[in-house]
C-alpha cells in the first residue's frame, strides 16, 4: 500500500474534527449573534421582536449543549440558554442553566454578569430574596452603567423589603428613573420621613405618572407606614379614570388599615367611602366597617339594640351585602337576647352569659361589651364552676383588672380547675368542663332556627330557671348547672 493511501484516513478524520468543530462554532456563533439581536431590541422597546429573538437564542444554545456536551463551548451555550430562558420569563427552567455559574471558567465577563442578572430577577421572582440580593450586590461596581444601575435598583428593592430604609435610600443616591422613585418614595415612607414621601409623590403625580399602580404601591406602603400610607391615598384620589367604586374601595382599604392604630381617621374614611361608592360593594362593606367600629368602642351591652338597629337600615340601603349584614346582625341580636335576659333563674344561664361574652369578643371584636358580660357571671353566678374561667377572659381584655382579678381568683376559687390548669395542669376535672360547655355551645347551634337575616328574626326569651339554688356557703365549684 502507497503511503499516499495510508494517509488517507488520516486526513479523514482531521477533516471531520475540523467539521465538527465549525459546526459547533457557528451555532455559539449564531446564538451570541441573536443575543445581540435580542438586547438591542429590548434597548429599543421592541418587546415582541426581542421576546422572538430570545426564544431563537434558547434553541441555538440548547443545540450546542445537546449535541456537544463537551466542546469548550458548552458551559457558554449553557449560560447563554438559561439568560434566554429568563428573559422569556420562564425560571423555573432558567435557573438551571444558570447554575453554571458557580462552576464556570471559560465564559466571557459580559455573559456572567448577563447571567448574574437573570439570576438575581429570577430569585426574586421566586420570592428568594436572599438568593436574588446575593447575584446584585456581585454587579454594584459593573462597568456596564445598565447592568450596575439595574442591580443597585434591585438590591436597594431588598434592603428596603427588609426594613433598611436608610441604606436603601444611600444605594438608590443618583438613581432618578422612575421606578427608582417609586422605590425612594416608598423606603421614605418606611422611614417615617412622610412630608418627603408624600411630596414625591406629588411630583410623580404631577409630572403625569398616572400609569404607575398606585394601587398596589399603596399596599406596599402600607405594610411599613400605615400613616404615610393614608397620606398618599388622598394624592391617589385625583389621578384621573378612577371610577367611584375604585376610589370608595381605596378609602375603604385605608380605613381598614388605619382601624387598630387611629379610629377617628378610620371612621372618616369609612364616611368618605360611604360618601362616594353610592350603593356599592365598597360602600357597603365601608358601612358595616363602621358600624363594627362603634361597637368596638361600646361597654354597655344595653346600647347593643341601637346596633342592631343600624344593621338593619344599612341592610336595606344595600342589598349587595345584605347576607353578610344580616349574618353579624343576628350574631348581635343573639348577644343581646343573652344580655337582655339570662339571669339566676335561667336555665343554665351562666353558660349561656358565658357563651355570649365569648362571641361578643371573637365574632363581634367588642372587648368592652365581652368584658361586661364575662364579669357578669361570677357577680350572678358565683357558685358557679365557669365563674373563675369568666374572670380569666375579663383580666386579658382590661390589664387594670388584673390585681382584682388575682385577688378574687385567691380567694374564693383558688381550687378551680380552671386556676389549677393556668398554673400548668390541666385536670380530669377540667377536661369535663371544658366538654360540657362545648357540648352546650353545639346544643344551642343545633337549637337555633335558621334565619334568612335579622330583619325576620325573633328572639325567644329565655325561660327561668325553676331548679332549687346551692344555698350560701356552699361548694363553690359545683358541677356544671
Amino acid at each position: 500500500m502507497s503511503a499516499g493511501r495510508r494517509l488517507r484516513p488520516v486526513f479523514l478524520a482531521v477533516g471531520l474534527t475540523a467539521t465538527a468543530g465549525c459546526v459547533y462554532y457557528n451555532g455559539m456563533y449564531n446564538a451570541n449573534r441573536l443575543a445581540n439581536s435580542a438586547r438591542n431590541a429590548e434597548h429599543d422597546g421592541r418587546t415582541f421582536e426581542a421576546n422572538n429573538l430570545w426564544g431563537q437564542v434558547a434553541t441555538k444554545a440548547e443545540s450546542v449543549v445537546v449535541r456537544h456536551p463537551k466542546s469548550k463551548y458548552a458551559e457558554q451555550a449553557e449560560l447563554l440558554r438559561g439568560v434566554a430562558l429568563a428573559r422569556l420569563g420562564q425560571c423555573d427552567q432558567a435557573l438551571g442553566p444558570l447554575g453554571r455559574l458557580a462552576t464556570t471558567t471559560r465564559s466571557s465577563p459580559d455573559l456572567i454578569e448577563d447571567a448574574l442578572l437573570s439570576t438575581g430577577r429570577c430569585q426574586m421572582a421566586s420570592g428568594n430574596l436572599a438568593g436574588g440580593d446575593a447575584a446584585f450586590v456581585q454587579l454594584l461596581q459593573s462597568s456596564n452603567p445598565e447592568r450596575r444601575r439595574e442591580a443597585r435598583f434591585q438590591h436597594a428593592r431588598v434592603l428596603r423589603a427588609d426594613g433598611q430604609y436608610q441604606e436603601a435610600l444611600r444605594v438608590l443616591d443618583g438613581v432618578y428613573e422612575p421606578r427608582a422613585q417609586i422605590e425612594r418614595m416608598l423606603a421614605l415612607g418606611g422611614a417615617g420621613r412622610v412630608p418627603e414621601a408624600l411630596a414625591l409623590s406629588d411630583s410623580l403625580i404631577f409630572h403625569g405618572d398616572s400609569t404607575r399602580r398606585w394601587d398596589s404601591v399603596l399596599v406596599i406602603m402600607a405594610e411599613a407606614n400605615p400613616i404615610a400610607a393614608s397620606g398618599l391615598v388622598d394624592r391617589v384620589q385625583r389621578l384621573p379614570k378612577r371610577t367611584p367604586e375604585l376610589q370608595a374601595r381605596t378609602f375603604l382599604d385605608d380605613g381598614l388599615r388605619l382601624s387598630s392604630i387611629d379610629t377617628a381617621r378610620a371612621a372618616r374614611r369609612f364616611r368618605e367611602a360611604l360618601a362616594i361608592g353610592g350603593k356599592g360593594e365598597s360602600a357597603g362593606r365601608a358601612g358595616l366597617a363602621l358600624i363594627k367600629l362603634r361597637l368596638a368602642a361600646l361597654n354597655n351591652p344595653a346600647e347593643l339594640p341601637s346596633i342592631i338597629d343600624s344593621l338593619k337600615k344599612l341592610a336595606l340601603r344595600f342589598e349587595v351585602r345584605a347576607d353578610e349584614i344580616d349574618r353579624f346582625a343576628v350574631s348581635v341580636s343573639e348577644v343581646d337576647a343573652a344580655a337582655r335576659t339570662a339571669t339566676p333563674t335561667t336555665p343554665q344561664g351562666d353558660l349561656r352569659l358565658f357563651l355570649a361574652a365569648e362571641s361578643a369578643r371573637e365574632v363581634l371584636k367588642a372587648p368592652g361589651i365581652a368584658e361586661s358580660l364575662f364579669r357578669r357571671v361570677p357577680e350572678q353566678w358565683p357558685f358557679s364552676a365557669y365563674a373563675p374561667k369568666a374572670i380569666l377572659a375579663a383580666q386579658q381584655l382590661n390589664p387594670e383588672w388584673v390585681d382584682s382579678a388575682r385577688t378574687i381568683l385567691d380567694q374564693q376559687y383558688y381550687d378551680s380547675p380552671y386556676v389549677v390548669a393556668v398554673q400548668g395542669e390541666a385536670t380530669p376535672e377540667y377536661r369535663q368542663l371544658e366538654d360540657s360547655l362545648g357540648a352546650f355551645a353545639a346544643s344551642l347551634a343545633v337549637r337555633r332556627p335558621p334565619t334568612a337575616g335579622v330583619r325576620r328574626k325573633i328572639v325567644p326569651p329565655l325561660q327561668p330557671d325553676r331548679r332549687p339554688q346551692p344555698a350560701a356557703g356552699g361548694s363553690k365549684v359545683p358541677e356544671p348547672q
